[in-house]
């Protein structure tokens, strides 16, 4: 029985002018134990998925299952098996965080929970904050304050939507080896991230949607492989040339080209000399997963866009076990 079950999941919205289809026949299947990744760029439909997933949105057609119980059929049943960490800083500015957490606890029917409590807040770096006020907190604090409301009653799957947008180094690192934890202990986890490098180094398998469609759907290995090209990178102080920019991703002074051959990499560095250009730093890598997800979104190159078998296996395993420790 897969952890999460997307079954054909359509949602139209009605605007004044018109209708607006936020995802169309989205479906496929995540399994136990697994450390999923959903991309796809803003407006792609994530937070809809997600949305109608933890119940606070329905589908238009289609169904979702949670460990075989319906979100809208058995709501609470899907629910109690759900840890969802939102983008949004929700709190109550009236409790302390153990207080905050305890009342989550009591909305799940759990009781004597002061040992799991005490463990997230360790766990989480919260442990000097579990009697400050929530709105004494930082912005890191509260979203670590997050994750433990998600985590209290001990959900099976946890969905972390793009739980990291916006903080800092020392939260990243400290999530990743917790979330790891779990999901070394059997937890599923569905992660949704605008860090490429991140769903790269912790996620098993990865969907991307454009437009409320999967565009691709494989093991992040199979995605990594159907990237033919190798990567040109150095940095410049001038302007490229337009026939050379419209080529090329440029992120301030670094300059990257996709390069099938040492030929190609040959003619773009001879391109610059001849536009009296002057590179430093120049390095060639392998394509990451963030130039696989541009290809994808662009419509270039092949890539898989069919479900595949979940790939858990000891090469993830110990990817994902690096990122417990720190290694991202």
């Amino acid at each position: 029985m897969p952890a999460i079950s997307f079954q054909s999941v359509s949602k139209t919205y009605s605007l004044p002018h018109g209708q607006l289809k936020a995802l169309d026949q989205v479906g496929f299947d995540i399994e136990d134990g697994e450390f999923f990744g959903l991309l796809g760029p803003n407006g792609a439909g994530k937070t809809t998925l997600i949305s109608i997933l933890a119940g606070l949105s329905r589908a238009t057609s289609g169904k979702v299952l949670v460990q075989g119980s319906d979100v809208l059929a058995d709501y609470a049943q899907a629910r109690r098996k759900l840890g969802v960490v939102p983008q949004e800083l929700v709190f109550d500015p009236f409790f302390s965080v153990v207080e905050a957490l305890r009342i989550q606890s009591g909305y799940f029917g759990v009781k004597n929970n002061g040992a799991w409590i005490d463990e997230l807040l360790a766990s989480l770096g919260l442990a000097d904050k579990a009697d400050a006020n929530m709105r004494q907190l930082s912005g890191g604090m509260k979203r670590r304050v997050l994750v433990a409301q998600a985590l209290v009653h001990k959900p099976p799957v946890i969905v972390l939507d793009e739980p990291t947008a916006g903080v800092d180094v020392e939260l990243r690192q400290t999530l990743w080896q917790f979330v790891a934890k779990l999901n070394k202990q059997g937890h599923t986890v569905l992660l949704t991230t605008h860090y490429l490098e991140e769903a790269e180094a912790l996620c098993g398998r990865i969907a991307m949607l454009q437009n409320g469609r999967v565009v691709a759907l494989a093991a992040t290995s199979e995605l990594l492989k159907s990237s033919s090209s190798n990567v040109l990178r150095f940095k410049i102080d001038s302007e490229l040339p337009k026939t050379l920019a419209d080529k090329a991703r440029i992120t301030g002074r670094i300059v990257q080209f996709p390069a099938h051959s040492a030929l190609e990499i040959e003619q773009y560095l001879g391109a610059i000399r001849e536009a009296g250009l002057h590179a430093e730093d120049i390095e060639i890598r392998k394509a990451d997963l963030e130039d696989v997800f541009l290809d994808v979104m662009s419509g270039k190159g092949a890539w898989p866009a069919n479900p595949v078998a979940p790939v858990v296996d000891e090469a993830d395993s110990a990817v994902r076990e690096a990122a417990g420790m720190g290694v991202l």
